[in-house]
């Protein structure tokens, strides 16, 4: 492991406020995209190399903030309300971890809320020092691509404000000015990159996932003896299952994908994954950019009339999730080309609950008593999304899942948990090697409660349902002592206990009709 500073944890279940200190993380950001990797995404790339800026850059910035602030009244009111009363300086993990001044939620929204004074109110123009305006400079544009990139967008800061002022959309904006500048993510960008070539972040093409769900059915059978199906690419389903295609790749998120399937099998629900759409995360929330978000969005809307399915069901992820229930009918809609008796769309968890209230799936809960859980509220999902009917079921669902398939399970302390629970520290795009200090201290405040609820209760594991917080975990937690293996998916603790009883024929696969594809 790398050789960075990393906080103490008392094992208490709260941090110590750190004293403020100046520019502890300045100059800490990611590397910057190449022109390539902008033109993909239809972002200007006029410009000669990474690090260096487009012509008549402030101008394009400038029109940039303009259009945002028009296009989204939210985002104006933000910049306008602020009355610096503090309430959200202690709330960021990042500051928490780092003790830079800038991290404090406030301090980073005021980056572009100078900016924004100085040309686009009156007291800016006219009076600027005696309202803090500040000038649009290339050193601030370098302050505003390292420390909005120190901002993973939990919104754990807009929970306490009490305007409700959304840092996020502060950084989403100051982000997508950056990319109309030639300041773009190397990571972020180049991810989204690939969705639009290949059609997933990880660069995974259609015959790579062939073989990777074929070994899948072949490994379950192994296990137990019983014929699992992971369908993909086929027509008429009535459940097209959209996740993220860590899915495909890596443990535990592989394990989470084993227990879609086995859930599926044993409920008799015909589905199908697709190659158009084998993708569930959406960057595009990350880096602000309205239509960077619809283009990868309108991929499901595509799979799911190619496919001919009835519903639209998203696997374990956070951010994906959040785009799914607060912006897909928008982006991507109207969906009344599907059954309309289910939600549009549906979390993987609302509908493994519904199955075992239904009383459709055959537990053995001491499968699992090798452990004592825990479980993260990723923060996509705790503060920016709901499961299923009622209030807080963002909450209530996924431990209601853990407790149906597990006996022994321990939530962290109140005030770490539900829509005031501490992000992974990778969220927002951070999840990148060339962020690895941001994302060791960002984590602190989660190891801290893990640690508590380890040394007074005895967990032994910690089940997430995003594939950003659950790499993020495996990555950055052993920096804190604890291991790779104590991350779980939760749909990997269900197809620990689930039962398999049902046996069904097995279909060949749409490529094995004409022979292997190769």
């Amino acid at each position: 492991m790398a050789d960075y500073e990393v906080p103490k944890l008392t094992g208490e279940g709260y941090c110590e406020i750190p004293a403020v200190r100046e520019g502890v993380m300045e100059s800490k950001g990611p590397f910057i995209a190449k022109p390539d990797f902008q033109k993909a995404l239809h972002f200007p790339n006029d410009f000669d190399a990474a690090g260096s800026l487009v012509p008549n850059w402030k101008e394009r910035a400038l029109d940039k903030m303009a259009d945002l602030k028009g296009r989204y009244r939210s985002l104006q009111v933000f910049l306008d309300i602020c009355v610096k009363c503090g309430a959200c300086t202690d709330k960021c993990h990042y500051f928490i971890g780092t003790s830079d001044a800038k991290n404090m939620p406030v301090a980073r929204q005021d980056l572009l809320r100078k900016v924004y004074r100085r040309y686009f109110t009156f007291a800016g123009k006219y009076f600027p020092k005696l309202v803090g305006a500040t000038d649009l400079t290339e050193e601030v544009l370098a302050d505003w691509y390292n420390y909005y990139h120190q901002c993973s967008q939990c919104r754990r800061c807009s929970v306490f404000c009490p305007y409700g002022i959304d840092t996020a959309e502060i950084s989403m904006a100051a982000r997508e000015i950056l990319d109309h500048v030639g300041y773009g993510q190397k990571y972020c960008n180049e991810i989204i990159g690939k969705v639009f070539k290949i059609g997933n972040n990880l660069g995974l093409p259609g015959p790579a996932l062939f073989d990777t769900v074929e070994g899948l059915e072949e490994d379950v059978e192994m296990d137990t003896g019983i014929k699992v199906r992971f369908p993909l690419d086929e027509d008429g389903a009535e459940v097209l299952l959209v996740t993220p295609s860590a899915d495909f790749f890596a443990e535990p998120h592989i394990d989470g994908l084993i227990g879609y399937a086995k859930v599926f099998h044993e409920t008799g629900v015909t589905w199908t994954m697709s190659t158009i759409a084998s993708e569930a995360g959406n960057f595009g929330m990350f880096i602000g950019s309205y239509e960077t978000m619809r283009r990868v969005s309108l991929r499901v809307r595509e799979a799911a009339i190619k496919h001919k399915v009835k519903r639209i069901v998203f696997g374990e992820c956070g951010h994906a999730w959040r785009v799914a229930y607060s912006f897909l009918n928008t982006l991507a809609g109207p969906f009344d080309f599907l059954d309309q008796r289910y939600p549009v769309p549906q979390h993987i968890l609302e509908f493994t609950w519904s199955q075992i209230q239904a009383g459709n799936l055959q537990i053995d809960k001491t499968e699992n008593d090798d452990k004592v859980l825990t479980f993260h509220d990723s923060c996509n999902v705790a503060r920016g999304s709901r499961m299923g009917d009622y209030p807080g079921g963002q909450f209530d669902i996924p431990r209601h899942v853990i407790r149906a398939v597990c006996n022994n399970f321990v939530d962290m302390p109140a005030d770490t948990i539900h829509d005031a629970t501490f992000c992974c520290g990778g969220g927002g795009g951070l999840l990148t090697d060339d962020l690895m200090e941001i994302r060791v201290k960002g984590i602190q405040p989660r190891a801290e409660a893990l640690k508590h609820v380890t040394t007074h209760n005895g967990v032994t594991h910690m089940a997430a349902i995003c594939a950003i917080c659950k790499s993020q975990f495996t990555k950055v937690l052993p920096y804190y002592g604890f291991t790779m293996d104590q991350i779980v998916s939760v749909h990997q603790l269900v197809s620990n206990a689930l039962v398999l009883q049902r046996q069904v024929s097995v279909q060949a696969r749409p490529d094995d009709e004409d022979g292997d594809e190769d």
